[in-house]
């Protein structure tokens, strides 16, 4: 069976999330700049080349120490020598030479463990300017949204400090909206963090990278609609010969009709909803497609099909 080979929205408004805390953000990131040693910004490793926001490297400037942390490693790749391929990658492109792979559900994890340790050695490394008689270090934690800013925090406030967490997270994108205060990560060296709203680029032009940064969750779901995400995912996974959702979703074969999917779907897992018949006032039962999107989203986001990294086709 022959499959779509791009995927190409009707409309560009669903791709477009830009709310006014963003913009406040980017803002109140540039005048805190002179109060911070060290950058240290976080993606999804599902999609590392994709979806960084670019306003970053004019709002960073070059000047600061940068890393670059690609979480979620346990959900975008378990494969150690494509880490060097992304790493040789962007830095050819964006001249970032430190990046890092984490999961910030294991405290033992390597990239959780070097973080701090390299921040100080880059710190320690550096022209600090104003701050250069300050004997804490600032770092600054940027990203796009729904990245694992906040959990990244947290979990280095748990290792460094043996602290709960400080700041609030979820799965949802848009959890933090402000600049918060330092918060202390480290006592030895007095390392501050500040948190920051997760930003994304006010235009995103490109179909296919709009729609990785929904499926992963980078944009609420609500915005761009779980059946275009669906739709998106079925387009994913059939252009790589991933057909885990056939048994999935109750299918005899492969298919690129999303409604075909979601339909099967329905019926397998006995998704119904009852609305009324204008005409004849009577109740009508129809499969609810919507819940299987949802399903069939949630399936890929929590490792269902394996560890997928969505720009393996941009190596």
């Amino acid at each position: 069976m022959a499959f779509r080979d791009s995927f190409k929205l009707a409309t560009k408004s669903a791709i477009r999330w830009f709310p006014g805390h963003m913009g406040k953000g980017m803002r109140q990131m540039q005048q805190k700049l002179k109060s911070v040693d060290c950058i240290i910004e976080v993606h999804d490793s599902r999609i590392p080349l994709t979806g960084r926001n670019r306003e970053f490297r004019h709002t960073i400037g070059g000047i600061k120490p940068h890393i670059l942390v690609l979480n979620k490693k346990d959900l975008g790749c378990k494969d150690k020598s494509v880490y060097s391929t992304v790493a040789e990658k962007i830095k050819a492109y964006e001249n970032i030479d430190h990046v890092l792979y984490t999961n910030c559900k294991d405290q033992q994890c390597p990239g959780i463990r070097k973080l701090m340790p390299l921040a100080r050695d880059l710190i320690v490394d550096s022209d600090r300017y104003n701050r250069t008689n300050e004997k804490d270090f600032c770092v600054m934690i940027i990203g796009v949204p729904n990245v694992g800013k906040s959990s990244l925090l947290n979990v280095l406030r748990n290792r460094h400090l043996n602290k709960k967490k400080a700041t609030q997270v979820g799965g949802v994108a848009g959890i933090t909206r402000s600049v918060l205060t330092k918060i202390k990560i480290c006592e030895e060296p007095l390392i501050y963090m500040i948190d920051t709203p997760g930003i994304l680029e006010p235009k995103i032009t490109d179909d296919e990278m709009g729609m990785k940064l929904a499926l992963v969750g980078c944009i609420p779901d609500h915005l761009v609609g779980e059946d275009l995400i669906a739709d998106f995912l079925l387009y994913y996974l059939n252009k790589n010969e991933m057909f885990g959702y056939v048994d999935l979703l109750g299918l005899e074969k492969p298919t690129d009709h999303i409604a075909e999917v979601l339909v099967s779907g329905a019926k397998l897992l006995n998704k119904t909803k009852t609305i009324r018949n204008i005409s004849s006032g009577g109740k009508v039962i129809l499969p609810d497609v919507l819940s299987v999107a949802q399903y069939f989203i949630k399936h890929f986001r929590n490792g269902g099909f394996g560890p997928i990294n969505l720009d393996k086709d941009l190596f």
